[in-house]
Order: structure tokens, then C-alpha cells, then sequence
């Protein structure tokens, strides 16, 4: 290792297995085995999974070490860490992980790592442990392409914020309706609904697509400003929904019609020039959480008032 390598950090990310969630839940990996297979499940599927991830993390942390300083963060404790303005961050994972760890960066690289090609897909996980001995010193080099991510940004009156690489969701934690005001340009309307979604390019193909499948309300309004699948993107031929868009889509689950409620603004177009704004009428259990991780969330409470806009860092993907 040369001495210029032990100036440059990499961030190395990993996440529990189910193995290991489950011996954190039954204490041990017997009690664990005998929890699965009484469920008629294969317990050695889980076994299987572990040891390919964890080598496959040894095996990462081995490759950074040729080329600098190593710091290896579980999961659970990357929105409490503090980056370097220089260093490179690699998640070792699934795509869950990928945006988990997006958002709390400030456009450092990040490279992703697919432990188990045979097992995940990985749209976010170009790589391999195998490709890093070509990929890490191309970044390095800065010879290696980062594909731009567009990121969601809650920010509340009272200064807090949130980031959303896939999509934020507004709402309430149980499946009791949520109560709010939404204001979109010169447009106001109280609702109930079972929250909103507010999806980003990147998310185009999970909530987004999902939501659009299911409601009908909601393709009407999308047929009105031509929002389909083409060449594997949500959105027009002319402004494909992809990762770098400078827009985010906006959707209203199940919004209920009554005497003091409406369901006309139920799905919607943010840009920098046109935010959402949402105000909470919820007393209690109202939040809006990020990418599917509930216990990354803002309260929203009653009072409270949402800006729904384009964050103004971004994510920066290495491909």
C-alpha cells in the first residue's frame, strides 16, 4: 500500500442477515432453527445467505484495505454517522440498503456491492466483490461514471427535515385515516386518505408503479399528463421518470369524499418552482417516513406543516 493510500477512508456498510435477526430475536441460532423449520420453512436457506454475505463482506473490507484506510457501519447506525467530505462509501447489500445510505450523504460516491448475485437482482448493485479490483482505482482516478439521483426533501416549520431517495410517505402510523390540508400552486383541499406518496425517479418502479397499477382515479390523472412506462421508465417519451428527473410525483392513497373532505388533488407533478405543502390536522401518530423505514421519520403532528420539494443535494451513484 502506497502512502498517499492511507489518506483515503472508505466507508464500508453492511446489514444484519436474517439469521442474524432472528438469533437477535430468539437468542440463539438453535431456538431460531427450531422457530423456521416448525413453520415447515428450510432452515439452511438462512444458513446459506449468512455465510455468502458475510464473506462477501470479509472479502470486500480485504480489497478497500489495498487501497486505503477501512471503517466498516452497520446499517442501524448510518443516520447518526458523520461522512468525510472525501470519503468513498460502499454498501455491501441489498438495494434497500443503497437508498438507506443515499440520503445521509453529501454527493460522496457510493458504490454498490451485490453480495449474491444468484439471489438478488440488484438494480442498484452494478458490482460485484470480484469487479472492485477494476472499479476502486478507476474511482479513485475519478475515471469512473456516477449516475446523478434526484432525492425528495420534507422540511418542517419548526426546521427539521427529512430526505427520501425512493419515496417519503405521509400519513399515520396505524391504519386509521389521515387528516391534512394539501396545497399544491393556487390549489387547497382537505382530505382523508390513507396517506400520500411522494415518489422520486428512483422509486418510479416500486410505490409509484404499484400505485398506479391499483387506482384508477390515479392512471385518469396520469393518462392526463401522459405518465406511462416507456423504454422501462415511468413517464413521457419526451421526459422519461428517471433517476436524475427534476421532478417528483405526488399520490393520494384512497382519499375518502365526504361534507368536509375532497379527492380532486389526488396526484400531481413537484418541481423546483411548484412544492407541495402539507399541513397536518393528525393530534396524534401522524409522521412521514422515508423509503419504507418507519423508524426513519418526522412526527406530524397536528399544526405541523410539510414542504414537499427537491432536495437540493444529490445523490451520486457509481455505475
Amino acid at each position: 500500500m502506497s502512502e498517499d493510500a492511507f489518506s483515503q477512508k472508505f466507508i464500508l456498510i453492511k446489514r444484519k442477515t436474517r439469521l442474524e435477526e432472528l438469533i437477535v430475536r430468539y437468542n440463539t441460532i438453535q431456538q431460531a432453527q427450531f422457530y423456521i423449520e416448525r413453520l415447515g420453512a428450510d432452515f439452511s436457506d438462512y444458513l446459506n445467505e449468512d455465510s455468502h454475505y458475510r464473506e462477501a463482506v470479509v472479502q470486500t473490507e480485504a480489497e478497500l484495505k489495498t487501497y486505503g484506510r477501512v471503517q466498516v457501519i452497520d446499517r442501524e447506525y448510518v443516520s447518526q454517522f458523520i461522512f468525510g467530505k472525501h470519503d468513498i462509501v460502499v454498501a455491501v447489500g441489498q438495494d434497500g440498503l443503497i437508498a438507506n445510505t443515499m440520503k445521509y450523504l453529501n454527493e460522496q460516491p457510493l458504490l454498490g456491492v451485490n453480495p449474491d448475485p444468484m439471489r438478488w437482482d440488484g438494480l442498484l448493485l452494478p458490482f460485484t466483490v470480484k469487479d472492485l479490483k477494476v472499479i476502486v482505482p478507476d474511482v479513485l482516478q475519478k475515471r469512473r461514471q456516477t449516475k446523478e439521483v434526484t432525492l425528495a426533501q420534507a422540511q418542517l416549520n419548526d426546521g427539521q427535515m427529512l430526505y427520501g431517495v425512493n419515496d417519503l410517505f405521509v400519513g399515520r402510523r396505524t391504519h386509521v385515516s389521515a387528516r391534512y390540508q394539501l396545497e399544491l400552486g393556487n390549489q387547497i383541499e382537505q382530505q382523508s386518505s390513507s396517506g400520500i406518496i411522494i415518489s422520486t425517479g428512483l422509486g418510479a418502479t416500486g410505490w409509484f408503479k404499484s400505485v398506479l397499477a391499483g387506482a384508477a382515479g390515479i392512471v385518469s390523472g396520469a393518462s392526463k399528463q401522459k405518465v406511462t412506462l416507456h423504454d422501462g421508465e415511468w413517464g413521457s417519451e419526451e421526459n422519461p421518470f428517471s433517476w436524475d428527473s427534476k421532478y417528483l410525483y405526488f399520490t393520494v392513497r384512497e382519499p375518502f369524499p365526504s361534507k368536509t373532505t375532497a379527492a380532486e388533488l389526488v396526484f400531481g407533478q413537484i418541481n423546483e418552482r411548484q412544492p407541495l405543502r402539507i399541513t397536518s390536522q393528525m393530534p396524534d401518530d401522524g409522521v412521514i417516513f422515508s423509503d419504507g423505514f418507519e423508524s426513519d421519520f418526522l412526527a406530524f403532528h397536528s399544526g405541523v406543516e410539510a414542504t414537499i420539494g427537491i432536495a437540493a443535494k444529490k445523490g451520486q451513484l457509481v455505475v
